[in-house]
This record gives structure tokens, C-alpha cells and sequence, in this order.
């Protein structure tokens, strides 16, 4: 018998992507599985294009943008509710090969002490090319985290990106949801470290090949994601790192230097802006 499987895909304005995400969902082949769309505020027509085209999804409306973290909660909260076994959670920027949903619960069944699961992410433009195998690794000196552009060992693997990340019943009631603090980036390696911290371990399930867009929803280059990245890495390090002024001044200091030497201010403020206001606000 096959475990319950809910996937969890956050929506934001997003109408189109999340309609490619939701279709390939359909091709899985996977039985046991429900798809819940948790709409974070859009105030588009997404709600009403989702329920025409997909009346079997459940779709929840948060009524307003509770970020990342708060609105995969969301979702995760009410899979629970249904007695799911795994929790899938999906970018709504992403599409998926039908063998992704089984490979990604064969890997997590065959060692019950994985705490996450993760897909070989591919990018939706060049989809020969391997964005994140599963998620990465943080630099403590540098302040900064980046993905494995190639297989790798799981020991290896500090955390899996939120992009596809697989969690299991037990692990979510043992552990709790995402950190709310965090609004957007950062909740995933935050919520990895716990796991971590607390023995469960991180695996790739190569098979599972998801192809993702990337910052759909605040776009790849745009001021607001310096706002939300730097926000969320001033909470991150004081909860991870031994010497957490390391990582925060090297970090944020290297990401105002780069703009700045690309004249662009608008993203030097975004920068400051949104480490200053994390620290003001006590992380």
C-alpha cells in the first residue's frame, strides 16, 4: 500500500505557472496523492481560474501574502489535518517528470531517520542543466549559500531547497512547520538545520527531476528579493553559526559592495534595508 502523499503548491499571482504545475501533477505516476493549493492573497483571478480548471484540487485561501514560510504552514497544517503520510512541498514555478513523487517516497521510506527529501531540480530554460542537485551548503566566512550544480554525497548536503522538498507526518508533528520570522528564502535551510540539529538526516532522490523558473514571484533581478534574502540571512546565522557577526557582515557586506560597484543603489538599499530591519526588529 502506498503512503498518503499531499502536495502542498503555494500560489501568488501566479496564475500561469501554477496552471503548468498543477498539469503535470496530473501526469504522475503515483496514485495516492492530493493536491492542495494554498492562494496567498492574489489579487489577480487566480482563485476563480484554479477552481474552473481543477475543481478536484483543494484550494484555501490565506486572504492575504503571508510570505513563504507562513503560507507553506498553511498548507502543511491542513495535510496533517487529512492524516497524510508525506508532505510534498512544490514551487508553483516548477514542472515535474511523472516518476518524481515515487522516487522522492522510495528514498524517504527506505531510512525512517531522513528528516527531508529532495528532487534533482533542472532549469525550466535549459532543461539539460542541473540547477540544485536537492539543495546545498552554507559558508559560514562568507555568509552566503549555494547549490550543488552536481551529484553529491547526502553527508554532504546542509540543506534542501524549498523548491521540492519532501517531509514525512512524523517528522513535521517531531519538528514543527517552517519558521514564520523568515517571509521569504532561508526558511528551508533554517527548518534543515533543525532537522539536523536534532539527528534526522537530508537525502536526494536523483530520479525525482523537477524543472524550475526561478524567482517567479519576485523576479530574478529585482530590488525586493535583495530586501527579503538579506532580512532572512540576518535570522538565519544568529541561529547557526557559532560567530554569527562573521557571516552577517561578510555577507551583507560583500552583496552592498557588489552593487555598488554596479551603481546600482536602488538594490544597496534594498540590502541595507533589509538586514538593518531584522536587526532592529531583534531578528
Amino acid at each position: 500500500m502506498e503512503p498518503k502523499v499531499h502536495v502542498v503548491v503555494l500560489n501568488w499571482n501566479g496564475w500561469s505557472d501554477t496552471s503548468a504545475c498543477l498539469s503535470s501533477l496530473q501526469r504522475l505516476n503515483y496514485r495516492d496523492f492530493r493536491v492542495v493549493v494554498v492562494d496567498n492573497g492574489s489579487t489577480d483571478d487566480s482563485v476563480s481560474r484554479i477552481r474552473r480548471q481543477f475543481p478536484e484540487v483543494a484550494l484555501i485561501e490565506t486572504g492575504k501574502n503571508l510570505g513563504f514560510a507562513a503560507g507553506c504552514n498553511v498548507g502543511m497544517a491542513h495535510s496533517l489535518a487529512q492524516r497524510t503520510d508525506y508532505i510534498w512541498l512544490l514551487n508553483n514555478d516548477t514542472t515535474v517528470h511523472p516518476a518524481a513523487l515515487q522516487a522522492l517516497v522510495d528514498v524517504a521510506e527506505s531510512d525512517r531517520r531522513t528528516g527531508a527529501v529532495g528532487s534533482a531540480i533542472y532549469s525550466a530554460d535549459n532543461p539539460q542543466r542541473l540547477e540544485a542537485w536537492g539543495g546545498g551548503c552554507v559558508n559560514f566566512w562568507l555568509g552566503r549559500s549555494r547549490h550543488f550544480l552536481q551529484p553529491v554525497s547526502d553527508k554532504k548536503i546542509h540543506f534542501i531547497t524549498g523548491a521540492s522538498f519532501l517531509l514525512s507526518r512524523t517528522v513535521v508533528e517531531s519538528q514543527g512547520f517552517f519558521d514564520e520570522r523568515f517571509f521569504m528564502y532561508w526558511e528551508d535551510a533554517d527548518y534543515c538545520f533543525r532537522l539536523r540539529r536534532s539527528g534526522w538526516g537530508l537525502a536526494v532522490a536523483g530520479e525525482s527531476k523537477v524543472w524550475h523558473k526561478g524567482s517567479a514571484s519576485v523576479g530574478n533581478r529585482s530590488a525586493l528579493m535583495d530586501t527579503y534574502f538579506n532580512a532572512s540571512a540576518a535570522r538565519f546565522f544568529p541561529e547557526t553559526s557559532w560567530v554569527p557577526a562573521v557571516p552577517l557582515c561578510t555577507g551583507v557586506g560583500l552583496r552592498l559592495a557588489k552593487r555598488a560597484l554596479a551603481g546600482d543603489w536602488d538594490k544597496v538599499r534594498a540590502v541595507w534595508a533589509g538586514a538593518s530591519g531584522a536587526w532592529a526588529a531583534g531578528r
